[in-house]
């Protein structure tokens, strides 16, 4: 009763999350009591999720001690990565990625921002990527209706591109590491896929725009700066260390073993230390609103809160073992069918967190010497792709969906009636491509 109860309230606030324009309840406040209400049932009787610890007790709080921790690292990555764009974009670096994608065609430009979404997220993180892609596009484009079409084609394109890449998606990272893929054949196998679940949305999104789109009333590079503004010089110095630094990440974890989010915030470090360095000789009152002791403030507290709610709750869920019930049921009811299986398992990931449902196929499916379960067999190759692209489903289904339905305010409802069935159709036609390539 007990663990029916704990999926109940996770329902429960999923429901209210999804009728969030209805009840008029922001969704961190939601998130949170979900967080700390699954908890609080399963601290209720720790001896029936814990029973071979000699105190259930202890062992449920170290749980949620160990679970809190990998979700901060997730948290300070976030957190850094948002502070480290709105940097480059307050001192004017994204100017240059401005200019490249300006058009005044809407459906240009909807292509533009799709496969520069597509390629950036294969060597960042898709988090990232959404974060700097939002940045530019409200330079670019004034019309918040118009702006919608543009922010999901982000979400889905940044899903789509960290699917093939290996460092693309947390889960493609646990994938890679624990031995299931290797980088070259991720690339190979699922490339194809992934395109293809980018560019059947974004063909039928172009149908969706028309005509052309209004100056959206910046100002070009000053190539003859005040006393008070950064020279063009510095500016490109600013986005070279901040865009440049977010793709290092993942070198910096290779090279020191270290979790992604302490390269995030040593770049953050270098970033912080050198427009220092160059405000020195502004006046200091005028040039404050541009330092990042400043700018620490333009964090979205909200959108950090949900995401933490959100995880807790999930891995709430993970402890007392319903992801992996849920996932030998899928094993059970297709008949060992892979294509249904990681299907499923996508679909799944759009309503709850993907990092612990592709953790727990990870531990139920052992790699075999040779056939599908082997490294780099389809079904871990199908499960990289699901679990990255499957998130684009729904809003919450993703980090970059929650990112951008936080920073640009898109509803669950509007996301689910015209964008779900969108994403649907892209997320079946790369599975189809898979499928052919396999067959070739």
């Amino acid at each position: 009763m007990l663990t029916i109860a704990i999926v109940a309230v996770f329902v429960a606030g999923y429901a209210c999350i999804a009728l969030e324009n209805v009840i008029k309840v922001n969704k961190a406040a939601v998130a949170m009591f979900m967080f700390v209400a699954c908890w609080v049932l399963v601290m209720a009787s720790p001896k029936l999720y814990f029973p071979e610890a000699e105190n259930a007790i202890t062992a449920a709080a170290q749980a949620l001690e160990d679970n809190l921790g990998e979700t901060s690292t997730t948290l300070f990555f976030l957190m850094g990565a948002m502070t480290i764009v709105e940097v480059v974009d307050q001192n004017g670096g994204f100017n240059f990625v401005r200019d490249t994608l300006r058009t005044t065609s809407k459906r240009r430009l909807l292509w533009r921002i799709a496969f520069l979404t597509f390629f950036l997220s294969a060597v960042l993180d898709n988090l990232t990527t959404s974060i700097v892609l939002i940045m530019v596009l409200r330079k670019l484009v004034t019309n918040r209706q118009v702006r919608l079409v543009y922010d999901a084609i982000i979400v889905i394109a940044a899903n789509s591109g960290g699917a093939f890449s290996p460092i693309g998606d947390v889960t493609t990272i646990m994938l890679w590491n624990g031995g299931m893929i290797t980088a070259a054949n991720a690339v190979v196998h699922l490339l194809l896929p992934s395109l293809l679940s980018m560019v059947i949305p974004a063909l039928l999104l172009q149908f969706t725009l028309k005509g052309e789109l209004l100056p959206a009333g910046f100002n070009n590079d000053n190539p003859n700066p005040s006393e008070n503004e950064l020279t063009l010089w510095e500016r490109k110095t600013v986005f070279v260390l901040g865009i440049g630094g977010l793709m290092f990440v993942p070198v910096f974890r290779y090279l020191t073993n270290l979790p992604p989010f302490v390269g995030i915030l040593f770049v953050l470090a270098l970033l912080w230390i050198t427009t220092e360095v160059f405000y020195a000789h502004l006046k200091v009152d005028e040039a404050a609103s541009h330092r990042v002791a400043r700018l620490l403030s333009h964090i979205d507290m909200a959108t950090i809160l949900f995401f933490l709610g959100i995880l807790m709750a999930v891995s709430a869920l993970k402890e007392i073992g319903v992801l992996t019930a849920l996932g030998q049921w899928l094993d059970m009811t297709s008949g060992g069918n892979h294509y249904v299986v990681t299907g499923l398992i996508g679909v799944i990931s759009s309503v709850v967190d993907n990092v612990p449902l592709v953790a727990g196929c990870m531990g139920m499916y052992p790699v075999t010497p040779a056939g599908d379960m082997a490294v780099d067999g389809i079904f871990w190759q199908l499960l990289a792709y699901c679990a990255g692209t499957g998130g684009s489903i729904l809003i919450i289904g993703s980090a970059a969906g929650v990112v951008v339905m936080g920073l640009e305010k898109v509803s669950f409802g509007w996301y689910a009636k015209r964008i779900t069935p969108i994403a649907i159709v892209g997320y079946l036609s790369g599975m189809l491509g898979y499928w052919l390539l396999h067959l070739i």
